[in-house]
């Protein structure tokens, strides 16, 4: 008796584990997004679905509203209400550690982004950043996003310019692009720049007029002895609270995925901290600067292209030239305007040699590190089509899928294209360009050159995957004006500059979601609306591809959610 008693408890047990099995596989917690336009970003045409499930942190149904319902009935239900729900946004370009620097600088840049109009609005601002960092005589004083263009002067500040304001601070104004800053007399004195310095390979110190003397204006790999009063470190306490902060923007802007270019061993460090301290509430992807390539290729010091706590080092980021705003892009036919620092046949200049240029491809390609560059102007975009050319020769493989990307592509040819497309090279192109600076490029590179500044039409014709990206903090991260000026591609002042490089609100979208997404390799994990992919999205108050094309800037972001988790909303 006691026998048979004991086989039923088992048979009971069994049971009841089944059932209990069965239950959980239809009544699977997470949540259900159905009431509006989900658009997937699946395919080369719009593809809406009716309703989403998200379970932990995953899409595990893409479908019916009903077959939804029946299947995860205990799924919290979210009604859209007519809102757009999209993939989160993949930020293919940008400098999220300078952003969090940007915290504690003055604010330089002229409207809409700033309020500077004048060099002594710069002065004044940099008094005001002063006391409102509570700085002593002696700290260094940075503000960003200057744009002589942009500044009644029409010209760069001097360090006569700041001296009388700051006779003992150190001062350091970087310019909108990023490639120059202006000095101050104090700050000079700091890294020992005097009239017997020589300009370094790849770089200007800009000397007033008929002498040697520096007058506060550094270009390129001049500033490099700048970089570490840039941004002094804080205790890392303080600089993971910044990163926090700095997130918040970017999830503000769609974001659940963000760059960091140009990552120094200063920053790596903190983004380590940040992540291990799991503090990171989106992806993180970085890119060691080059000038650590011997440190960080081939070596044990990092792990490529694995995540830690949502931070992943991607690749390699070398510069190789400069700003055609500041005019520093490498060209190989002159600028039409005055070039500071130079006297005749302006056309630029490149940070780099084309050795050093195929030494970093070789050590890449062999190492299987994905290598971005920074390339603005045609003659630095042949020098990274002969690297590439060279590597391959080099290691022997034509055909491996190695995704270098060469970030911003702006001033570049159609020959140039050809090859992007023959070599699989992928182009990141910067289309705020055309309405920041869109009529400056025009009068310093004249309408045929400014006409085919980011020429994202006539890639995508090719059939080159190519991404769009704000390169922030030069300009801000927002996806929907990025989306914009791709589609519109409208000056300051209301020219359309390259009317036939203008594209589909659809094509814009992909350049910062599924195309972004296959820049990273992750085309497999994010970039769409996918069962198996993460529950990354973003929620918009209007549908971009269901509205007047002009407007799409003006779009809100009302939600972003990463991994099934809002990390923002906004405030109603």
């Amino acid at each position: 008796m006691k026998k048979i008693n004991f086989i039923l408890l088992l048979i009971l047990t069994a049971t009841l584990f089944s059932a209990c099995g069965k239950k959980e596989m239809k009544t699977a917690s997470g949540t259900l997004y159905f009431g509006g336009d989900i658009l997937t970003m699946e395919g080369d045409k719009p593809q809406y679905a009716e309703a989403i499930v998200q379970v932990d942190g995953k899409i595990v149904f893409v479908g019916s509203k009903k077959e939804a319902s029946d299947k995860y009935k205990d799924a919290a239900q979210v009604d859209l209400k007519g809102k757009t729900l999209l993939p989160g946004f993949v930020d293919a370009h940008s400098h999220i550690t300078m952003g969090a620097d940007a915290l504690n600088q003055a604010n330089l840049n002229p409207e809409p982004v700033g309020k500077i109009e004048s060099i002594s609005d710069i002065v004044k601002a940099m008094q005001e950043l002063k006391t409102r960092l509570k700085a002593t005589d002696t700290t260094w004083l940075v503000g960003s996003g200057y744009d002589q263009d942009f500044l009644k002067e029409k010209r760069h500040p001097t360090k006569e310019d700041l001296d009388a304001a700051f006779p003992t601070n150190p001062v350091l104004l970087l310019h909108t692009s990023g490639h120059m800053v202006v000095a101050n007399s104090a700050a000079l004195k700091k890294v020992n720049y005097t009239s017997e310095t020589k300009d370094p390979t790849g770089g200007t110190i800009v000397r007033k007029k008929g002498t040697t003397e520096p007058e506060g204006l550094i270009q390129e790999v001049a500033l490099l002895p700048f970089e570490t009063f840039l941004s002094v470190p804080l205790p890392m306490d303080q600089e993971i609270e910044k990163i926090v902060k700095i997130q918040e923007y970017y999830t503000s802007c769609g974001i659940t995925t963000a760059n960091d270019a140009m990552t120094s061993d200063i920053k790596m460090k903190i983004l380590e901290a940040a992540a291990k301290d799991k503090k990171l509430k989106i992806d993180v992807i970085a890119f060691p600067m080059y000038t650590m390539a011997k440190e960080v290729v081939g070596t044990n010091k990092i792990k490529w292209a694995q995540y830690d706590n949502r931070l992943k080092y991607a690749g390699l980021k070398m510069t190789v030239d400069g700003s055609p705003q500041g005019k520093t892009a490498y060209l190989t036919k002159a600028y039409q305007t005055p070039v500071p620092g130079c006297t005749h046949d302006c056309k630029g200049f490149s940070n780099l040699t084309q050795d050093m240029v195929n030494e970093l491809f070789e050590l890449c390609y062999k190492n299987n590190v994905q290598l971005y560059s920074h390339c603005n102007g045609d003659a630095s975009i042949d020098m990274m089509i002969k690297g590439h050319e060279y590597a391959i020769s080099k290691t022997g493989d034509n055909n491996k899928d190695r995704r270098t990307v060469i970030v911003h592509s702006q001033i570049i040819r159609p020959d140039q294209l050809n090859s992007y497309k023959k070599y699989g090279l992928i182009p990141s192109f910067f289309t705020n360009h055309t309405f920041y600076w869109g009529d400056v490029h025009v009068a310093n590179l004249g309408e045929e050159r400014a006409s085919y500044l980011s020429p994202m039409k006539s890639a995508l014709n090719l059939g080159i995957e190519c991404t769009n990206h704000t390169d922030y903090t030069v300009t801000p991260i927002d996806q929907m004006f990025v989306l914009w000026t791709s589609v519109n591609r409208l000056s300051r002042t209301g020219k359309v500059i390259g009317p036939s490089e203008c594209i589909t609100p659809y094509e814009g979208l992909k350049a910062f979601t599924i195309s972004a997404a296959h820049q990273y390799f992750e085309e497999k994990i994010k970039g769409s609306i996918k069962e198996g992919k993460m529950a990354d999205f973003v929620m918009l108050d209007q549908n971009p591809l269901k509205i007047d094309v002009k407007n799409i800037k003006d779009i809100k972001i009302l939600e972003t959610i990463k991994e099934g988790k809002t990390v923002y909303t906004l405030n109603k």
